[in-house]
């Protein structure tokens, strides 16, 4: 059986993937919990913002870390992206919704798009990390 989307998809010079219908499908399923789980890293106190990033581009080959990429998506984003999986799918032990990305998202803290989440903003442009106990940088 030829799949017309994968035809397609090859077409335009893509490579397509199948999955069943699950919450973010394949990216979004594995990477939203993977910036929740960051989160709370830095919430429990095992390691500062800079270092979660940068562990996970030098150990991981990710091109951002998780603290960066969701305060570049945006906290908001992120937020309401996890509380609607945890509402929905409350027995998915994946889903959980960090303290302090809610705190952070009432506060008006949204990444990028306020200036400061956990890192302060330029525009597009990121700074040093938002925390003041965080003296490192990731790259």
């Amino acid at each position: 059986d030829v799949d017309p989307c994968h035809e397609w998809t090859k077409s335009v010079g893509k490579v397509g993937v199948s999955c069943a219908d699950t919450p973010g499908f394949i990216v979004n399923r594995l990477l939203v919990p993977s910036l929740a789980q960051a989160i709370l890293f830095v919430e429990r106190g095992d390691a500062t913002v800079g270092d979660v990033d940068l562990s996970m581009q030098f150990g991981a080959g990710h091109p951002m870390g998780p603290l960066h990429l969701a305060d570049y998506v945006g906290l908001d984003t992120t937020l309401s992206i996890l509380q609607g999986w945890v509402d929905n799918f409350p027995d998915e032990p994946a889903f959980i919704v960090p303290e302090s990305l809610k705190a952070m998202v009432a506060a008006g803290h949204l990444g990028r798009k306020s200036g400061q989440g956990f890192y302060h903003w330029e525009g597009d442009k990121r700074l040093g990390p938002a925390s003041e106990s965080d003296d490192k940088v990731a790259a």
